[in-house]
């Protein structure tokens, strides 16, 4: 059975950095497409980052610069380092994951097969 579990989230003031942290268990974690989305209250699910199994990363327009993606295939984790945090960046943080190629996915979530319960990062100003 595959799951995903999200860690790391928390509160931090404008400006700070939090790393959040996807442990998988249960598929061949180093083949799939794995990335991060988000949804804040009131709001559509939206990519933030993806990784793709050969280590190419793409990343929202709103996050580029800021957050950075990576994975430790020996550990089945992924990371998302997030720094220069705003108080638009306030949301549930979703770990997920696809045994597609991640291209167009950022875009649409629809295409990820397998999702974490999500994690709270809430960024005060």
């Amino acid at each position: 059975q595959v799951q995903l579990v999200e860690s790391g989230g928390g509160s931090v003031q404008a400006g700070g950095s939090l790393r959040l942290s996807c442990t998988a268990w249960g598929y061949a974690y180093a083949n799939y497409c794995m990335g991060w989305f988000r949804q804040a209250p009131g709001k559509e699910r939206e990519g933030v980052a993806l990784i793709d199994s050969d280590g190419t990363t793409s990343y929202a327009d709103s996050v580029k610069g800021r957050f950075t993606i990576s994975k430790d295939n020996a550990k089945n984790t992924l990371y998302l380092q997030m720094n220069s945090l705003k108080p638009e960046d306030t949301a549930m943080y979703y770990c997920a994951a696809s045994y597609d190629v991640c291209l167009n996915l950022l875009t649409n979530y629809y295409g990820m097969h397998y999702w974490g319960k999500g994690i709270l990062v809430t960024i005060s100003s």
